[in-house]
């Protein structure tokens, strides 16, 4: 038998809201070693665009791997966060942040 809480409208959107997350990630070009910050729901389809030039600015530093990831229970929290990044990207901060900072 199912389970109960699957079954409750109210419930299923409750599971739904918690399964989903919001991610800040940071993509590293292979081949040009520059950096790229973003936020997405669906981490998957994002690189799959990145890696396939279906973002007009990335197409053209592909081919991307990914580096550094977040997660936010929503949107604006992640937007926030992305920006934040954006700040004191090749900084200091920055450089802490992705593990390449050395003294």
């Amino acid at each position: 038998m199912a389970d109960p809480a699957r079954r409750d409208p109210a419930t299923r959107g409750w599971l739904k809201k918690l399964t989903v997350m919001y991610k800040v990630y940071i993509l590293q070009s292979i081949k040009y070693k520059i950096y790229y910050i973003g936020h997405t729901k669906d981490i998957n389809d994002r690189m799959s665009r990145h890696n396939s030039g279906g973002s007009s600015y990335s197409k053209k530093f592909m081919p991307w791997k990914l580096i550094y990831t977040e997660f936010y229970n929503t949107k604006s929290e992640a937007y926030k966060r992305e920006l934040e990044i954006k700040s004191y990207k090749g900084g200091i901060k920055f450089k802490k942040l992705i593990g390449v900072w050395e003294k």
